[in-house]
């Protein structure tokens, strides 16, 4: 019988009560062996359970546990409890595939686990999967699993994901929607292959699974310098944009009609590259792809006028005069420049130099902040007048940490640039806080960054 080596006990939790101890072993609850993580937060989701524990000498202990369907407090060496699962795929569009050599060695692993899709909001092809896999999470009732369609034409989804199964797998949708599970889409867009015709058949195809499938986005792919040896790849350009654009809308209208959601949604990039006013906050249904860079400049936007008008921020604060910069990507620049003036506006006594960032690691054609690195940060600030601090944005950085994709962090920033470097949550209130107060509390951007702010 296998077992799972616990790591850690929570302070003040049901596991120090019962005397569980790191190093002691997961043997059982309520006779059934488990799997992964997906089967332990399955069992113990009970008002009371027995769970069998293997202690350092070799003792098993029974426990009945009455815990009223709360976490007992356990944490294990590996977080999945199991292997993570690798990507079968070879995607034509993978931004692995795209990255130079000599990066720490995490970036270089591609994870296609649909146990990541409930526990962190990552998005799976389906194509590693079987039909245990599925009848589990129907069983289990998980939801919602977020899914890597690109395309519903099955002879085209092997093209893109070069993968033999991954027409097949897109039986994977039916069955879910038959069991109503929640599942949420995700379309990268590659021009010459599934944009066009054959995305107005993908969203089609998707919306008769409407409101079980909840939401579909479509994100332009990336295109990085690093491309040698790969299927060549066109860029998303302004007609593009707009056309897509003009794809989204016609099935907006037609969710709304048979839902009453919108169901489909592009990403910020397709406006900023089309040149167009971001959609209404209604049309986001909610800001339920955030993660994918859809809604999130409206988002920002309503935040930082809201907090602008509601926020009670110290009046010494307010009345200090400082210079501050900020620094984005070339993508959001324009949209970031503009909240920054409003800002500005509203609190005279802060001086606002806006930076924007080429990105020289990857390639002039990848404009997004999350993939800027440290490297480019400090070759294109220093000598540059960055006043009292310099504020980047939570999304740059690794999750909880202060470490840039070129492995850099915040205390190397602040070295070479000798500046206050604060990293800021994506919130508008964080942006204006962090303008406003010397003071501002980092931890708040990790909370929100932890909470499923995600940049691919």
């Amino acid at each position: 019988m296998s077992f799972h080596i616990i790591k850690s006990i929570a302070k003040g939790s049901i596991a120090e009560e019962l005397e569980i101890e790191p190093g002691d072993k997961l043997i059982s609850i309520d006779g059934n062996e488990i799997k992964d993580v997906l089967d332990y937060r399955y069992y113990i989701n009970a008002e009371e359970f027995t769970m069998v524990i293997e202690k350092a000498n070799g003792e098993e202990w029974e426990l009945d546990i009455e815990n009223d369907y709360e976490d007992i407090g356990l944490e294990f060496e590996e977080g999945l409890m199991s292997d993570y699962k690798s990507c079968t795929n070879n995607c034509i569009f993978c931004f692995i595939d795209q990255m130079p050599q000599g990066m720490r060695e995490t970036l270089y692993f591609k994870d296609d686990d649909s146990r990541l899709s409930f526990l962190q909001g990552n998005y799976v092809t389906l194509t590693n999967m079987k039909d245990a896999d599925i009848d589990r999470i129907i069983r289990f009732n998980l939801a919602p699993i977020n899914i890597s369609v690109h395309t519903t034409n099955p002879e085209l989804r092997k093209k893109m994901l070069h993968n033999r199964f991954a027409g097949e797998s897109l039986r994977y949708i039916d069955k879910l929607y038959e069991k109503n599970v929640p599942m949420n889409g995700q379309v990268v867009m590659c021009p010459g292959y599934n944009d066009g015709e054959e995305l107005k058949r993908t969203l089609n195809d998707l919306l008769k699974y409407a409101p079980t499938m909840e939401s579909v986005s479509v994100v332009p792919v990336g295109v990085t310098k690093y491309r040698d040896d790969l299927p060549r790849l066109s860029l998303v350009d302004k007609a593009k944009a707009i056309e897509t654009i003009e794809i989204i809308e016609d099935i907006q209208r037609k969710a709304m009609e048979k839902c009453n959601i919108h169901f489909a949604q592009a990403s910020d990039e397709f406006y900023l590259i089309a040149e167009r006013e971001m959609p209404g906050e209604d049309t986001y249904d909610g800001y339920i792809q955030l993660e994918n860079g859809v809604g999130m400049l409206r988002l920002l936007s309503e935040e930082v006028q809201d907090a602008i008008e509601t926020l009670q921020i110290d009046k010494a604060d307010m009345k200090k005069e400082e210079v501050i910069s900020i620094a984005t990507a070339i993508l959001p620049a324009h949209s970031m420049k503009k909240l920054a003036k409003k800002v500005e506006k509203r609190f005279p006594a802060k001086k606002i130099n806006f930076y924007t960032i080429r990105n020289d690691f990857f390639g002039e054609r990848i404009t997004v902040a999350g993939l800027l690195t440290g490297v480019d940060i400090i070759n294109q600030l220093k000598g540059k007048d960055l006043g009292e601090r310099l504020l980047l944005s939570v999304n740059m950085f690794r999750s909880g940490e202060e470490v840039l994709l070129d492995d850099l962090t915040r205390t190397d920033i602040e070295r070479e640039l000798n500046v206050k470097t604060v990293i800021v949550g994506q919130s508008g209130y964080d942006l204006v806080n962090a303008i406003v107060s010397d003071s501002y509390i980092e931890e708040n951007a990790y909370k929100a960054y932890e909470k499923g702010v995600n940049n691919e």
